[in-house]
């Protein structure tokens, strides 16, 4: 049998575990530039993690020109509060916790539709606990199987805009992004428990609006 596999394990968290004290010192060394005023310093933050906050600002905001604002505001932003950063190694993280807030923050702003009361989207239950289901099929599955993947998010977002603010961080940070439950939750300032309640409620409504929009009649001319 061949030996010549990809080997796992041990050696692969060797390997993560250098690459992740690597970034830390260079993190570290860069912080230090930039608190000591060398005049390059912001030039090599921009370089080393701009393309990373601009994709987070992107998948929150869904507009190139939106995320450049937000990404140049949170730059500007972290750059003044250098000295509440404790951790220099941890700068690549507390720029992305700094980029995620601006982007929330200019997504509250906008905010085109009015919200929907987070209640009149969840499930109904009967008084023995049962789910209450509406006898006729909503076909959504099969919609969502017709769309393609950028209608489909097209009309996510949609949907998302209707949910209260705080519903639709959560989703957006942990569905959205893919963001873990603990950095959602130091990112909202809340209890990884009441983020997985909230993402758990959100999923719930905005199927429910989803399937709003899925299945109402076409429109004619």
């Amino acid at each position: 049998m061949s030996t010549l596999m990809p080997h796992t394990g041990r050696g692969t968290q060797t390997a993560r575990s250098s690459a992740d004290s690597n970034a830390r010192l260079d993190a570290a060394a860069l912080v230090e530039r930039l608190r000591a005023g060398d005049p390059a310093a912001p030039e090599s933050l921009l370089d080393a993690y701009a393309p990373a906050l601009l994709a987070i600002a992107r998948s929150i905001l869904g507009d190139e020109n939106a995320a450049m604002d937000a990404v140049q505001d949170a730059v500007v932003s972290a750059l003044r509060s250098l000295d509440t950063l404790q951790d220099p190694g941890a700068l690549g993280a507390w720029l992305k916790r700094t980029v995620t807030n601006a982007a929330l923050v200019e997504l509250r702003r906008r905010r085109r539709r009015r919200e929907r009361p987070i209640e009149d989207l969840l499930p109904s239950f009967h008084a023995d606990g049962h789910r209450v289901v509406d006898s006729a099929p909503s076909g959504l599955d099969a919609v969502e199987d017709r769309m393609d993947r950028e209608a489909m998010l097209a009309r996510v977002r949609e949907a998302m805009e209707e949910l209260p603010d705080h519903y639709r961080e959560v989703i957006m940070l942990r569905d959205v992004m893919g963001v873990g439950t603990n950095e959602a939750a130091a990112t909202l300032s809340i209890t990884p428990n009441h983020v997985k309640v909230r993402l758990h409620r959100a999923r719930m409504a905005l199927r429910t609006l989803l399937q709003e929009r899925l299945t109402e009649p076409a429109h004619t001319a």
